[in-house]
C-alpha cells in the first residue's frame, strides 16, 4: 500500500510542470516598465529629438537588434544555460554576408537564408555539446565565441572585404511611411512579428517545458519530458535570433569586424534587468525584451548627458553582479523554506 502511494506521488510530481510552470506574459515586467517609463520621460527633457514620436521610434529602431537577441538569450537562460557566443556570431554573420554578396543584389535572398541556417547550426552545435557531452554551457559558448572571433580574423585579416547590397540593408535602415508618426522602421515591424511568435511559443507546451527545465530538470524527466532536446532547441533559437539581429545591424551600421563586440554581455544584462532569474525557472520573454529597451534607453540618456561611454560597462557589471547576488539569496531562502516544511 505504501509503495502504491509513493508511485502515485511520483506521477503527480512528474506531471507538475504542465500545470505549475505556465509562463505569465507580464511576470516581472512591473519594475522594469517603471524604470523604462522614468527613462523615457527623462529623455524627453534631455534631448529635443524626443519631443516628437520620431525620436522614440529611432530609439526603438536602435534597440530592435538587442531586443531580438534578448528573445533568444531568454530561451537559453530560462532553461538554465548561457549563450556567450551571440556577439561573435553577429559579427561573423555580417562579415560572411558582405563577402558572399559583394554588392550583388541578386545574391541577397540566398545569402540571408544561408546566414539564418548558419546561425541555427552554431546554436545546434552549442546545444548538442552542452546537452549530450554535458559540458557547461558557459564553457561551450565561451569556446564558440573564441572560435568565431578567430575565424573572422583569419578570414578578413581584421579588415572585412565585400559589400552588402541595398536590398540587404533595407530592413536595417529603412521603413514605411505611416500617417501621424512618420516613417515606421522595418526593424520595428520585424521585432513586432518576433515578439508575437515568442509569446505564442511560450504559451505552448514547449515554452512551459523550457521554464520547468530551468527550475527542476529532474522533475521534467520524471514526467517524460525530453530535457536535452528542449534545451538544444533553446540554443538553436538563440542562434537564429543572432542571425536576424545581424541582418538588422548590418543594414543599420554597415560592415565591421566589431559590429557584434560586447553584445553577449549587453544582452545578458538586458535579460537579467528584465527580471529573468539566472539559473533558470523564472521570468517572461516580454520582461526580457523590456529589459533590453530599458538598457538602450539608459545608454541613450547617458550619451545625451555627456557621460563617458566607459560607464556603460560599469553599469552592465553592476546589474549582472546584483542579479547573481539576488539569485543566490533567493535560492538560500527557498532551501530554508523547504527544510522548515520538512521538519
Amino acid at each position: 500500500m505504501t509503495q502504491g502511494n509513493d508511485m502515485t506521488r511520483t506521477k503527480e510530481t512528474a506531471a507538475a510542470p504542465a500545470r505549475s510552470f505556465r509562463p505569465k506574459l507580464a511576470q516581472g515586467t512591473g519594475p522594469v516598465l517603471a524604470v523604462l517609463a522614468v527613462l523615457l520621460i527623462a529623455l524627453a527633457f534631455a534631448g529635443a529629438a524626443y519631443s516628437e514620436p520620431e525620436g522614440y521610434l529611432a530609439l526603438l529602431k536602435r534597440a530592435a537588434p538587442l531586443m531580438i537577441l534578448a528573445i533568444g538569450q531568454y530561451f537559453v537562460i530560462v532553461s538554465g544555460g548561457f549563450d556567450l557566443s551571440v556577439g561573435s556570431l553577429v559579427t561573423a554573420e555580417v562579415v560572411i554576408a558582405a563577402r558572399l554578396i559583394d554588392g550583388d543584389e541578386s545574391a541577397t535572398l540566398w545569402v540571408i537564408l544561408f546566414i539564418l541556417g548558419f546561425g541555427a547550426l552554431v546554436g545546434l552545435v552549442n546545444g548538442l555539446i552542452t546537452t549530450r557531452l554535458l559540458v557547461p554551457s558557459f564553457i561551450v559558448t565561451l569556446g564558440m565565441l573564441l572560435v568565431l572571433d578567430g575565424a573572422v580574423f583569419l578570414w578578413t585579416g581584421g579588415s572585412p572585404r565585400g559589400a552588402l547590397s541595398e536590398a540587404f540593408r533595407t530592413l536595417g535602415r529603412e521603413g514605411i511611411d505611416v500617417p501621424l508618426i512618420g516613417q515606421l522602421p522595418w526593424s520595428v515591424l520585424v521585432l513586432a512579428v518576433l515578439v508575437a511568435l515568442a509569446v505564442l511559443f511560450m504559451r505552448g507546451s514547449t515554452g512551459r517545458l523550457l521554464v520547468a527545465i530551468g527550475d527542476n530538470p529532474a522533475v521534467v524527466r520524471l514526467g517524460g519530458g525530453n530535457v536535452e532536446r528542449v534545451r538544444t532547441l533553446a540554443f538553436v533559437l538563440s542562434g537564429l535570433s543572432a542571425a536576424v539581429a545581424a541582418i538588422l545591424l548590418g543594414g543599420f551600421a554597415g560592415v565591421s569586424a566589431q559590429v557584434g563586440e560586447g553584445l553577449e554581455f549587453r544582452v545578458i544584462t538586458a535579460v537579467v534587468l528584465g527580471g529573468v532569474l539566472l539559473g533558470g525557472g523564472r521570468g517572461s520573454v516580454v520582461a526580457a525584451m523590456a529589459g533590453a529597451l530599458t538598457l538602450e534607453a539608459l545608454f541613450s540618456l547617458l550619451n545625451l548627458l555627456g557621460v563617458s561611454g566607459g560607464l556603460e560597462s560599469a553599469v552592465q557589471g553592476v546589474i549582472i553582479i546584483a542579479a547573481v547576488a539576488y539569485a543566490s539569496v533567493g535560492n538560500r531562502f527557498s532551501l530554508r523554506k523547504m527544510f522548515r516544511r520538512s521538519e
